[in-house]
């Protein structure tokens, strides 16, 4: 079985072109998104009531619970084709940490790493314009050098997993074309 982690910045699209490209697919795969999945075993233990609360918790708790989601994953996807949904990198006050830190990734053992990115004047604009979400208002550069992050980091997860890395692109009015290029790759 496959477990294929697509990742993205807010606001680029990433969802809209997985569940397209999802939707045309001959293939069975089961989207699992990492921080619901986090979210899940935290609150089976009690230790939240909602996913903003998890942010709050001992760094050794999150490390703990991120690993046991990511054990989950790894269990369901042995009887089927997983992608999963995640950050490659999150964005805090103290600069960027890994979305998928080595104790997450040796679980996962991901086949396969996507980066959905779009220019950063895209990307502003979509968030701007999209009044359903709360979005950070970065500057052009900020969002030029979180994309720039994401590729580091994506290189790294495959160097220690041996997993391949896909930049699929999704500009403004061509989303087929993501979406197509997401679906050859799958």
């Amino acid at each position: 079985m496959k477990c294929v982690v697509v990742t993205g910045i807010p606001g680029v699209g990433k969802t809209t072109v997985l569940n397209q490209a999802l939707e045309k697919l001959n293939e069975d795969f089961e989207i699992i998104n990492f921080g619901d999945k986090m979210f899940e075993v935290a609150s089976e233990e009690r230790l939240v009531e909602s996913r903003d609360e998890m942010r709050k918790l001992p760094p050794e708790v999150q490390k703990r619970i991120q690993k046991l989601a990511a054990i989950a994953i790894a269990k369901r996807a042995e009887v089927k084709n997983v992608v999963v949904d995640t950050h490659c990198t999150v964005k805090t006050p103290a600069g960027f940490l890994p979305g998928l830190p080595r104790w997450v990734l040796d679980e996962l053992k991901p086949t396969q790493i996507v980066l959905v990115e779009a220019l950063p004047e895209e990307i502003q604009r979509r968030r701007v314009t999209d009044t359903t979400r709360t979005r950070d208002e970065d500057t052009l550069e900020q969002i030029a050098l979180h994309q720039e992050m994401n590729r580091a980091a994506a290189m790294a997860y495959a160097t220690l997993t041996g997993a391949t890395v896909l930049i699929v692109e999704n500009h403004d009015n061509r989303l087929d074309e993501a979406v197509e290029q997401l679906v050859k790759a799958m």
